[in-house]
């Protein structure tokens, strides 16, 4: 009985489902506060099962350790993204979510729960520190990721955009393979530090990993179909609006964030640094690996070209993060000042996305 109250938010996510499911066409119809109002409700019920997605990829991580725990969490994190992103892709045409989707997640690791964490962790414990080659693998990996897979993509003709499309898949397969092999064999040392502990927090019951497996996999199909109603509220809602274009990627980027942002804050409270900056830098470098090549194959398979190409504005954020990121994160410590000087750049996306611009 236990077990199934700390599942209460699926089985309630499951009764929205039907809900939406029935009233979804009322709500396009009437639209004003019934539409906001179930749209609204949706994104709460998708949130809850993210949480919940979370939970069982933490235990499995804590019971695996490092660096497959945090390898766990990030991969959670990035198939509720992908689900939800492929859902919106099929609802009205918008050639560039997935591009300001995967700029908006990166917008948020990095700047959000990075500058967050570091500054929790910084005025508890003043500097806080982790592996510095962790951080330099993974900044080496994102650069040239988010190069290959949305600078290029600019100056790629509308004539050889299959071929580069079909070159950037498998590219990005064999990194990211290459980079799951040498995170977790060869240089696993890179992304472990010594001072944390692992705690065996939610696993009381010892539960079998089959069950967690099982209900992780379940959840994201749920997701899935609720972002089906989700992806209808939001056409209904942006059509005519003067809202920003943007909100259904930075949704997606919120959605997939929150459960990484609670177990990263956790993390940073805790001193365990490392296990922040795995999360931070691993989940945007899985959700540029993973995501990127899912969305190039539905455009091959479409026939239609998906835009991936950054605008000037989100180049000038990315180039401005990567430069304070890698000045941070060069000594193998890090304090509330630089957690301040990444969530000013959160809050100058936040602002942007406000004003349209992004």
């Amino acid at each position: 009985m236990k077990y199934l109250r700390s599942e209460f938010p699926v089985a309630l996510a499951l009764i929205i489902l039907g809900v939406g499911f029935t009233l979804e066409h009322a709500a396009v119809e009437h639209g004003g506060a019934m539409l906001w109002g179930l749209l609204l409700v949706i994104l709460a019920a998708i949130i809850g099962v993210a949480f919940r997605i979370a939970h069982h990829a933490e235990v499995l991580a804590m019971r695996f350790g490092e660096p497959y725990g945090t390898l766990i969490l990030t991969i959670a994190a990035v198939s509720v993204e992908v689900v939800i992103l492929v859902v919106l892709l099929m609802g009205e045409p918008n050639p560039t979510l997935a591009r300001d989707t995967v700029f908006a997640a990166v917008m948020f690791d990095i700047n959000g729960i990075l500058g967050l964490a570091a500054i929790i962790g910084g005025l508890k414990h003043g500097s806080t520190k982790y592996n510095l080659d962790s951080a330099n693998s993974f900044i080496a990996m994102l650069l040239v990721a988010i190069g290959v897979g949305m600078f290029i993509p600019d100056f790629v003709p509308e004539s050889k955009w299959q071929l580069y499309s079909a070159f950037s898949i498998g590219i990005m397969a064999i990194m990211y393979m290459a980079f799951l092999r040498l995170q977790t064999v060869e240089h696993r040392n890179f992304f472990e530090y010594t001072a944390d502990t692992d705690e065996e927090a939610h696993d009381l019951a010892h539960s079998p990993n089959a069950l967690h497996v099982a209900v992780m996999l379940g959840a994201i199909v749920l997701v899935g179909l609720l972002s089906e109603v989700l992806s209808v509220l939001l056409d209904a809602g942006l059509a005519g609006s003067n809202l920003p274009k943007s909100i259904p990627a930075v949704l997606v980027a919120l959605i997939s964030a929150s459960p990484e942002i609670l177990t990263a804050l956790k993390a940073a409270q805790q001193n365990r640094m490392q296990t922040t900056v795995n999360i931070a830098l691993g989940a945007s470098l899985a959700t540029v690996l993973l995501t990127l090549p899912i969305i190039e194959a539905i455009a091959l398979f479409s026939g239609e070209r998906i835009d991936m190409a950054l605008t000037p504005v989100q180049a000038g954020m990315l180039l401005i993060t990567f430069l304070t990121v890698m000045n941070n994160l060069h000594d193998g410590e890090t304090n509330a000042i630089e957690g301040i000087s990444h969530f000013v750049l959160f809050a100058a996306f936040i602002t942007l996305v406000a004003m349209g611009l992004i």
